[in-house]
Formats: structure tokens, sequence, C-alpha cells
């Protein structure tokens, strides 16, 4: 007499579908958790933002519960302050050192590109190592620079726009050439050479040629110095003081900088604002930015 067993059979499609599932779980699967913790993790302080400008009551404790209040009144108050000017002296300056540090740049890293001359390694070399230093490390020389220099050139004295708008020009060089250099040494030199059997010049091959070859790392330095002119708080709040010439990261900290009396609401309707730009400008250039990144720090 033979025993009989009552556990389930297990069919050989079964297990298979058991290990793929196992195996898209290791490979796969996981990242989907991981993604969403992320996004939830990112787009939190931007929902709580959101929440605060949309709040009425201009506290944060208030803004505990996310949008528990909805009211425009802190977009309307706005246009009491002068925070329409900030934003205008904020887009001025942001996308003068843009046009700037983008030409500046890539006329540089084209020089070191294309060009051997003395001195062309050592110049290389001492742009690499200023880039070392921390920039608080020059706040207290540009302060006397700028003191010194307007009693000669008022122009480019404290409390000038265009001060400042050197100042960033100056400090944003150097990063931004090796950055461009190795996207430049990647352009093939037979172009080069092609175009002058043909008959061109320097600059007609520069600016008709070369420039529009490497135009996914002149999108990228333009978003990434635009985006760190527009947030800029410490030079700015140095060079300029008057309340007339502040840019939109003085003027708004000037609103909460008192724990007493912070308008939080007015802060973040502002700081919603003032990320249009910015969002704008990214969605504009996404495209470029990967490659541009990418290519041009890897072949420095």
């Amino acid at each position: 007499m033979t025993a009989t067993t009552d556990s389930p059979v297990v069919t050989p499609d079964a297990s298979r579908r058991g290990a793929r599932r196992r195996r898209w779980w290791l490979e796969v699967g996981w990242k989907y958790p991981l993604a969403a913790v992320v996004v939830f993790y990112a787009a939190f302080p931007l929902a709580y933002v959101l929440s605060a400008s949309l709040s009425p009551s201009g506290t944060l404790t208030g803004s505990t519960q996310l949008f528990r209040e909805i009211s425009a009144q802190n977009f309307s108050a706005l246009g009491d302050t002068r925070f329409w000017q900030w934003a205008g002296n904020s887009l001025v300056i942001a996308l003068s050192v843009v046009v700037g540090a983008v030409l500046m740049g890539a006329a540089a890293a084209y020089a070191f590109s294309r060009f051997r001359f003395t001195g062309r390694r050592v110049s290389l070399t001492s742009l690499l190592v200023v880039q070392m230093f921390p920039q608080m490390l020059a706040f207290i020389a540009i302060f006397l620079l700028l003191l010194t220099l307007g009693e000669v050139v008022p122009a480019l004295g404290l409390n000038s726009k265009l001060a400042l708008i050197c100042v960033y020009l100056g400090g944003a060089l150097g990063s931004n050439t090796f950055l461009m250099y190795g996207f430049f040494n990647t352009v093939p030199r037979e172009l080069d050479e092609a175009a002058k059997i043909d008959g061109a010049t320097h600059a007609q091959t520069y600016w008709t040629i070369i420039l529009r070859l490497v135009t996914p790392i002149l999108a990228t330095v333009a978003l990434l110095t635009f985006v760190a002119t527009f947030g800029d708080f410490i030079l700015a709040r140095v060079v300029l003081t008057s309340e007339q010439n502040w840019t939109l990261a003085v003027g708004m900290y000037g609103w909460v900088s008192d724990q007493l009396n912070a308008n939080w609401g007015l802060f973040a309707a502002g700081a919603v604002i003032a990320a249009l730009p910015i969002l704008a400008l990214f969605l504009f250039l996404q495209k470029y930015i990967v490659g541009g990144l990418t290519s041009g720090s890897v072949k420095g």
C-alpha cells in the first residue's frame, strides 16, 4: 500500500514566470519605488512654497496644512513693493552676464583649442588652480577694489550694476573657458583647414562654422551662468547698496530678515514668480544640456 501526498504541483511555466518576475524586480522593478521617493523628496518643497504663497496668513506655521486656504492676496501685494523693479534688475544683470560670459568663454576656449602660443599650458593650469579657491575669499578684495575704483570711475564703483556685471564676468571666465575648451577640442581641425583653403578668415571660420557646431556647450554655459547670476545673493548684497538697484535675492531677503515681522507669504509668492524665468530657460535649452555637460567635462 503506497502513501499519497497533497502538495501542489509546480508546473515548469509557473516556475519560469516566477524567475522572470524576480529578475525583473532585481534589475528594473526596484527603480520605481526609488524614483517615487526621489520625486516626492524633490516636489514636496516646491508644493510647500506654492502653498505658502497662496496662504493669506503670511506665516509658515499657518501653511503646515497644504493648500488649506487659497488666495491671490500675496501675489497682488507684490505690486505694492519694489518686486518688479528688482526683477527687472535681476534680468538685466543676468542676461548681460550670460551674453558676456558666453562670448568671452567661447573666444578664450577657441584660442586655447586652436592656437599654440607661449604660455598656453601655464595659462590653462592657472585657470584650473584659480578655480580651486573658494569665492568667499574674494569678497573683501572685491569690495575694496570697487571702493577705490569708484573714486576714479564712478560707473564701476560700489552700487553700480555695471560693476556687478564685470565682477560676475571675471568670476565665471575661468570655469566657462575650461568647460568649453573640452568641447572645442571635439570639433575636427580639418574643418578649419578646409575653410582656410576656401579663403575664409579666422573670424569667418569662428563665427560661421565653429560656433554653430558648439551650440550645446554654449547653451549649457548660458543656462548655468543665468541660474548662478539670477540667484546670487552675497556678491549682489556686497556691491549693490541702494534699494532701487537691488536684485530679487537681496530685496526679497529683506522681507524675512526680521524674524518678528517676517512676511513669508509675500516671500513665497515672489519666489514662485522668480522661478519662472529659470524654468522657461531650462525647458528651452534642455535638449542641449546633457550633451554639453558630458562632452565638455570628460575631454578637458
